[in-house]
Formats: C-alpha cells, sequence, structure tokens
C-alpha cells in the first residue's frame, strides 16, 4: 500500500511504501524513470544491500537499457546513454574524505545534461550537488521501506509523475 504525505505548505512532496521482495524494488525504480528529465539529481540513501543500485536498474530497464547494471563501487560513475537521456550512476561509498569527489572531477557530470543518481552522497558532502529528490531504502523484517521525497520544484514533478506511474500501474501483490 503507498501511503501519499504531502507537508502543510504542499511544497514539497512525499510518499512512502513498503517494498516486498527486489522485483518491487525494480518497479519502484520504473515508476522513478517516469519522471526522469535531464538536470535531475538524485540522491540514493541506505545501508548496504538496501536496494540502491536494485533501484536504479529497474529505472534503467524502464528507459529500455537492457545491458547488465552494475554498483560503481570500484569506478565512481557508471555512464549510460540510453532512450531520451543520459543517466550518471555514481557510488561514493569508498570515499574516505569529500575532497575526493573534487580530485576525481566529478563535478562536471552536474552539469544539468543528464539525470545524475548518487548512493552514497553523504561521502561527497558538501560538494556533491544537492539533490532534487531523495530515495531513502530502509531494511524491515518483511522488506525494505522506500520513501520518496521532493526537494525542489524539478524533484516535485518528477515525484509527481512517479507517482501517477504507480497509481496507474501498480506493483502486483502477492
Amino acid at each position: 500500500m503507498i501511503e501519499f504525505i504531502h507537508t502543510t505548505d504542499d511544497s514539497r512532496c512525499a510518499f512512502t511504501t513498503h517494498l516486498a521482495d527486489e522485483s518491487e524494488t525494480e518497479r519502484m525504480g520504473a515508476a522513478l524513470a517516469a519522471g526522469l528529465h535531464a538536470g535531475l539529481v538524485i540522491h540514493l540513501v541506505g545501508d548496504l544491500g538496501a536496494g540502491k543500485t536494485t533501484l536504479v536498474r529497474g529505472s534503467l530497464r524502464a528507459l529500455g537499457y537492457s545491458g547488465k547494471v552494475k554498483s560503481p563501487t570500484y569506478t565512481l560513475v557508471e555512464p549510460y546513454a540510453i532512450s531520451r537521456l543520459d543517466l550518471y550512476h555514481f557510488d561514493f561509498y569508498r570515499f574516505n574524505a569529500p575532497e575526493e569527489y573534487l580530485d576525481a572531477g566529478l563535478d562536471e557530470f552536474f552539469s544539468g545534461t543528464g539525470v545524475c543518481m548518487v548512493e552514497w552522497p553523504d561521502k561527497a558532502a558538501p560538494f556533491v550537488a544537492k539533490p532534487d529528490v531523495e530515495v531513502r531504502l530502509d531494511a524491515v523484517d518483511s522488506g525494505r521501506r522506500c520513501r520518496v521525497s521532493a526537494l525542489t520544484e524539478a524533484g516535485q514533478q518528477c515525484v509527481t509523475m512517479m507517482k501517477s506511474e504507480l497509481l496507474t500501474n501498480p506493483p502486483r501483490q502477492p
């Protein structure tokens, strides 16, 4: 069941849902793909194994990418030129200091020409671009809890399209 949450001034929107398994996590990524457009920055937050890369894989599949999707833990970024946009998948888990982000010259990817999906953004703070959307995945006894928050106007457009996609094509119930 999806629970929609709005702040009192409705300038931000968010929702929380339960994802029972990997296929539902991929489905959530596919719904996210419905609202992606060039210039979006999406922070993916969660512990190791929470499903961040699985969510990215779902987005890529929905955009028409059929190749292997792997975590960029060692490469820092995996670029995907697909369908209607370029998507850059980052993983900053191995950073020992935020300055490593600057040393790697990764800020050029955040110029607004593609979508940037960032795992472990806190490891590059305060240098990494602020998010338009934050997706938080937390392991719970029976799967994952997923909270999606729009933090900017562009993020609100993305999350609105994502919610519409979920309502139109809801995940299968067991």
